[in-house]
């Protein structure tokens, strides 16, 4: 059995958006269609507190983009994004949500980061993810969406470790970074998972 998660295709991370990705509206129409595709439909929502840690706003004296220690790991410094009850939060207006089954909300705990839909960047507390999908009998997960060097590339590495098997749909997602998304490709195929088009779904 197979699912498709949606990552974190939210107004934040558009074009306009706090922390927009490149190109990130192109995906729109595509992951639109892959739904289609796919019995079960999962999305994540990054939905932080507005004293959110990983905020460059948090630290005096420090720029977006820095790069500071949260919770004995190393944390990149974002502008203020998705924050809870936000514009920027919710899910794009374009964005399908008709076949979404469930949400799993992450970056809730203002000391910790949370790339990824499974768990906090240091593993301490898991969104429950992992257990609803077996539940469901899913053994396949395709992922989409934002952004593809980060959130997605997360998503992919903890689906891995949870046992299932992990496909990144590479042209449903972008990057923020070309060069980490590359790096991202070849740590997800080193550790087992796979790098997919979406015309080998559609």
């Amino acid at each position: 059995m197979k699912a498709l998660l949606l990552i974190d295709i939210q107004n934040d991370f558009l074009p306009g958006g706090a922390l927009a990705v490149p190109g990130g509206d192109a995906i729109l129409p595509l992951v639109n269609q892959l739904q289609e595709r796919f019995g079960l439909v999962v999305a994540t929502q990054d939905w932080h507190p507005q004293n959110h840690k990983s905020f460059a706003l948090q630290h005096t004296g420090r720029q977006v983009f820095d790069v500071v220690e949260l919770q004995g790991l190393e944390q990149v410094l974002w502008p203020d994004h998705c924050v809870q009850g936000t514009a920027g939060a919710g899910f794009s207006a374009k964005l399908r949500m008709h076949k979404v089954e469930a949400i799993f909300r992450k970056g809730m705990n203002p000391e910790i980061d949370s790339y990824s839909g499974f768990y906090d960047n240091g593993h301490l507390k898991s969104t429950g993810l992992a257990d609803y999908l077996r539940g469901k009998g899913i053994t396949d997960i395709y992922l989409a969406g934002l952004a593809a060097d980060y959130c997605v590339y997360f998503s992919a590495k903890d689906a891995l470790q949870e046992g299932f098997k992990a496909h990144i749909i590479e042209d449903a997602t972008r990057a923020i970074s070309p060069e980490g998304f590359e790096k991202a490709k070849a740590d997800i195929k080193a550790g087992g998972g796979e790098i997919v088009q979406s015309s080998s779904l559609l």
